[in-house]
């Protein structure tokens, strides 16, 4: 189905020069792209969503670290790279 939009001056004089300097064919294929692009963050929001409410959920079941133990854990793996970069240089 056809759409008619208004995209407001500042958008149509972008969409008229992205024409204009031959990025795309035509009015219909930025607008094309301009929705695959939404399509993509808003699959990127989903995600990051869904991986929000997986970390609510843990941390309302309890399953949580402490600060501590989390830093611990970082502190020991930047060690065995340091580590380990040292042993290739050497």
């Amino acid at each position: 189905m056809p759409s008619s939009v208004d995209l407001g001056k500042r958008l149509e004089n972008t969409v008229a020069k992205l024409v204009a300097k031959g990025r795309y064919n035509s009015r219909s294929e930025v607008l094309r792209e301009g929705v695959r692009l939404v399509e993509e963050r808003e699959k990127a929001l989903a995600h990051l969503d869904a991986a929000l409410d997986r970390g609510l959920a843990d941390a309302e079941a309890g399953r949580v670290y402490s600060p501590e133990e989390v830093f611990n854990e970082v502190r020991a793996k930047v060690r065995q790279v340091a580590q380990r970069q040292m042993k290739k240089s050497a």
